[in-house]
């Protein structure tokens, strides 16, 4: 059966199944080199390099950002496009999206070679740490351009209906990443430096293979010299789409600034180092989740094109059950291991242990709701409302878990840092399935 066909007629949810399984794959072994990549610095460098990586952080998060813009938006408008039947305009709008990935890596990395230092700082970076994360981060601007076009373009494989694919390009960059870390840092002894030069590498490669998926024979949809011209009205509408995910992306940024410094204050590096295990964790859980969405979107975003709702209901509900399944799995996990799991990353630091634990076991104890409010977004994302996925995603994350952030402490001091993740959670949730019912009985 004809791949874009597929999304027509298969059934939603063997179809979820095919579409979802490969980006959860590939999103899971991410994670996972998260995990380990987290666990040799730990090991190999020590629990300051650990800081270092975790106040460095929200650059990253700004460089995933830019690429859900691009990468999530044009996604979104391919797969409507295939629903409608219209090949040509959705290798134009792949075209664009390349051509404002490039531009926009161009712009960030300039940008981050200027300003830094004064960023890791502003971040909350004590001078013991900012040292490491300086030597971090100076080597991951390198690799921005080829981490833009290799994460944004994977998402435009799924987008056509080759999910295989796109795990493929995440396996390579998980798996390149996993070996050449403990060469770098134990074989070279180059540090906090070895393992960002071990994600530029693996970056680069992955870069290259989604290049040469599209402008070879094995794409549907081909990267063609025609379509790279920008044209304002495909601009806007990708922009348009991607703001949501960008919005979300570049404010967990900022939180998780805000967040390093409540923690600076009130426990010090190491509740800093601690919290970028934490997320390091909190990410294999919800890689998982992030695949289902992925692998929900075009199957939305096609069938709503097609205005066939009700398997647009259908894929809905298979999908928030499977996420909140993933999601108590993970709370339990959490709630019984903590200290194998902190332990990880550390040889004998018991402040280190200590404050783990306790933030493992706050900060992820809505954990089983969080699925069903990231899928509601991601309902309004899939069927190109922009402007009801944004304001969902902020209010888990700006209207919600700000006050939080400053309120709790005053009462409950370093746990109260911790408590502000559940109590947002909770509240975002609420507001999402209301949103997400009235929709449903609408159409």
């Amino acid at each position: 059966m004809d791949r874009t066909k597929q999304l027509a007629e298969e059934t939603v949810g063997r179809l979820l199944f095919m579409f979802s399984m490969p980006a959860i794959i590939g999103m899971m072994v991410n994670a996972i080199y998260n995990i380990v990549d987290r666990i040799f610095v730990g090991r190999g460098v020590g629990t300051l390099a650990l800081s270092g990586i975790a106040i460095s952080f929200p650059i990253n998060m700004l460089l995933m950002a830019f690429g859900m813009l691009i990468g999530v938006g044009a996604t979104a408008l391919i797969s409507i496009k295939l629903g409608q039947n219209k090949k040509d305009e959705a290798e134009n709008i792949i075209g664009n999206a390349v051509t404002l990935l490039l531009l926009i890596s161009v712009f960030m990395c300039v940008f981050f070679g200027l300003f830094t230092e004064k960023l890791l700082i502003l971040f909350g970076a004590s001078p013991e740490v900012l040292p490491y994360a300086k030597e971090f981060v100076y080597v991951i601007i390198l690799g921005i351009p080829a981490m833009s076009i290799g994460f944004g373009m994977n998402n435009f494989i799924r987008a056509e209906g080759n999910p295989k694919t796109a795990m493929m390009s995440m396996l390579i960059a998980a798996g390149l990443n996993i070996i050449l870390n403990p060469l770098f840092i134990f074989v070279f002894h180059l540090g906090v430096a070895g393992s960002a030069l071990a994600t530029v590498c693996s970056q680069t490669v992955v870069a290259v293979w989604v290049l040469a998926y599209f402008l070879g024979k094995r794409s549907h949809l081909k990267l063609r010299r025609c379509y790279l011209r920008i044209r304002g009205d495909i601009v806007k509408q990708i922009i348009a789409i991607g703001l949501s995910p960008f919005a979300t992306q570049f404010v967990a940024g900022f939180i998780i600034v805000l967040i390093n410094n409540r923690l600076a204050l009130y426990g010090g590096d190491m509740a800093i180092a601690a919290f970028g295990v934490i997320n390091a964790v909190s990410m294999v859980i919800l890689m998982p989740i992030f695949g289902l969405a992925q692998g929900v979107q075009p199957i939305i975003g096609y069938n709503f094109g097609a205005r066939n709702m009700k398997r647009v209901k259908e894929a809905l509900k298979y999908v928030i059950i499977s996420a909140t399944a993933v999601c108590c799995t993970g709370f339990l996990l959490v709630e019984l291991f903590p200290g194998y799991l902190i332990e990880l990353f550390s040889e004998g630091n018991v402040e280190f242990t200590a404050t783990g634990i306790q933030g493992l076991r706050i900060f992820l104890a809505m954990l089983p709701i969080v699925g069903m409010q990231i899928m509601a977004s991601q309902y309004f994302q899939a069927t190109g409302r922009a402007k009801q996925a944004i304001f969902l995603s902020m209010s888990r994350q700006v209207v919600f878990l700000i006050p939080a952030l400053y309120v709790l402490p005053s009462f409950f001091k370093l746990a109260g840092v911790w408590a502000a993740g559940p109590a947002s959670d909770l509240a975002s949730l609420i507001v999402s399935m209301m949103f997400l019912f009235w929709d449903l009985r609408r159409i």
